[in-house]
């Protein structure tokens, strides 16, 4: 919600409104109030204000909370300086650059405090004449003036006004610059505490009943100020649409206490208050939907999910039309999608949900709602599995594959068994018999794969042994195949295949001991091995680079290390594979 606050107070940041963006900034801290980020962002807009004694309270605190983050010294030096605070600001730009040394804008801060110091102290030794007679109107309380009074209270609103008046701030003498503007006419007769009224070129102005001090018209303008009785004025429309406004802002304001009334009742499970509370803040400003979504959190936690989804739907729908942060709209999507979760019985169920997150990962990519999507696909998955679980039909599929791999119909044979296990995933005569399919086809790494799987569901079903060896031995890996037979034999100790395995394996592994491998058979079965990680990882170890040393050269040594177990089988290893033989 902090984080909703201050996307709002940024938006109005950006958009020129200044105290509108003071207040978000002002209820996201009143969320996180160790969020350094946030004073420093009410700090910038304090300054924008030129309410540079309360920007200089924020940036302080921004330091306190964040002492190694730059722009808090960045905030601190800005502050310092619309105070004229020089020295302070020269001493606050100092201190952010020792955090960090490249930042250009401490850098260029830095020089304009510099600067502004140097040219105070010359100041201070000869004073100048004034440059305008209108420069006084333009001082530091200028925008609380503007602000306060009615009628220049919306040109606040308008970025251009905004951006005159900051010039005439910096420099008055551009003033004639801007005369023929009515807004600035206006903000002038406010900052002079005059009554002034827009005029042509060669028209007389309306001056006050006491005549401020003369002062030099413009080269063009010869007609002399007349003076004017004052007449009542009659109650302006305007004034009508400034009530107006004055009852939205509060409304607005008591919405957000109401806001904050249900998340306070949120918290302690206080949930149909809570839902009271954010009804209310709905109906006073229907303009900010996270009313709709926190409400929809609570119809959420009562387990109410239909509601949840109703909030949701309108939270969307009213967000577009308000064009509000698609940081909001996702949210909406996320909740409404976390709803259909909950009330998800078929895997079918989990379509609209997923749709639903997906919509929200378009507005936002947040990865708590690519978690969730995650897991409706998972559970959805999961799901489909169970509902399609049927063992009669899975057996009936299996033996359908047992009729067409009598008949060498293999492809075939592969598609019922497939059928079968997706009737009855832990079936471990359908991996099984698959993965003799495989064999037959070739594809010794599928396989293999269902040779494993196999074993994985049944450790005690010889079989998945057997055929798993049958694959090793296929590809020349012996000492793996040996490995897959000797295990098989600890369940099924007198099993014909196996142990018929475990002799073939033997008869080559010997032949690679001895030598009897043909240049080519050698080369082949080296080539192999060395695409074995665990040949390579023998091959890498410092200990076994010693150990072949010794083999070659100090056959002493040699014989010490053959009472290993451990260097005796990583050798037998080598030997199988082709690396070492021995004479």
């Amino acid at each position: 919600m902090a984080d909703e606050a201050k996307a709002k107070g940024n938006a109005a940041f950006s958009a020129g409104n200044y105290t509108e963006a003071i207040r978000h900034f002002t209820d996201a801290i009143s969320l996180a109030p160790t969020n350094h980020v946030l004073y420093s962002n009410r700090s910038a807009a304090y300054a924008s204000l030129n309410q540079y004694s309360d920007a200089l309270t924020d940036a302080k605190k921004t330091v306190d909370l964040k002492p190694d983050w730059s722009k808090g010294y960045s905030r601190l030096g800005a502050a310092h300086h619309g105070l004229h605070q020089y020295e302070d600001a020269v001493s606050a730009y100092k201190r952010g650059l020792e955090v960090d040394p490249n930042n250009e804008t401490l850098k260029s801060g830095l020089a304009d405090a510099q600067s502004a110091q140097a040219a105070a102290s010359a100041s201070s030794r000869s004073r100048p004449p004034p440059n305008n007679l209108f420069g006084d109107a333009f001082g530091p309380d200028m925008w609380a003036k503007l602000t306060a009074d009615p009628a220049t209270r919306l040109y606040m609103q308008q970025p251009d006004f905004v951006n005159m008046m900051k010039d005439l701030q910096r420099n008055p003498s551009n003033l004639n610059l801007y005369l023929k503007d009515q807004r600035v006419m206006q903000a002038l007769s406010v900052l002079l505490n005059v009554k002034m009224q827009t005029h042509m070129p060669g028209d007389d102005m309306e001056m006050p009943d006491s005549p401020p001090k003369e002062r030099k018209r413009p080269a063009d303008e010869t007609e002399s100020v007349k003076e004017k009785k004052r007449e009542p004025e009659p109650e302006p429309e305007p004034m009508e649409v400034n009530d107006e406004e004055k009852e939205i802002k509060e409304k607005k304001a008591q919405a957000q206490k109401e806001k904050e009334a249900g998340n306070a009742a949120y918290k302690k499970k206080d949930f149909e208050t809570a839902i009271s509370h954010y009804s209310k803040a709905f109906e006073l400003d229907d303009g900010d939907i996270s009313f709709l979504t926190n409400r929809a959190a609570v119809y959420l936690e009562m387990g109410k999910y239909d509601e949840c989804i109703k909030d949701c739907e309108k939270a969307v729908e009213r967000g577009r039309e308000l064009r509000s942060d698609y940081k909001m709209v996702a949210r909406a999507l996320t909740r409404k999608g976390t709803a259909l979760v909950k009330m998800a019985k078929t895997s079918k169920d989990f379509e609209p949900a997923i749709e639903t997150f997906q919509k929200a990962l378009t507005e936002h990519r947040n990865p708590d709602t690519l978690k969730k999507l995650n897991d409706a696909e998972r559970a959805k998955k999961e799901l489909e599995q169970q509902e399609y679980y049927n063992p009669e039909l899975a057996e009936k599929e299996r033996e359908k594959g047992n009729e067409c791999f009598k008949e060498q119909k293999y492809p075939d044979a592969i598609k019922h068994y497939t059928e079968a296990l997706r009737r009855n995933p832990k079936d471990a005569k359908a991996y099984s018999n698959r993965a003799a399919c495989y064999t037959k086809l070739g594809a010794m790494p599928e396989g293999l794969k269902d040779a494993e799987k196999c074993i994985e569901i049944d450790p005690k079903f010889s079989k998945g042994y057997t055929r798993k060896g049958a694959i090793q031995f296929f590809m020349k890996e012996f000492d793996k195949a040996l490995e897959t037979y000797q295990e098989g034999l600890k369940h099924d100790p007198q099993n014909p295949e196996l142990l018929e395995g475990v002799r073939s394996c033997v008869q080559q592994i010997n032949r690679a001991s001895r030598g009897d491998l043909t240049p080519d058979e050698l080369k082949e079965r080296q080539a192999k091995a060395m695409q074995d990680p665990e040949i390579q990882n023998i091959l890498t170890d410092p200990v076994m680079a010693q150990v072949l040393k010794d083999l070659q050269e100090n056959p002493k040594a040699a014989q010490d290390h053959m009472k290993n177990p451990s260097v005796m089988n990583k050798i037998q290893k080598l030997i199988s594979a082709g690396i070492v033989q021995m004479r």
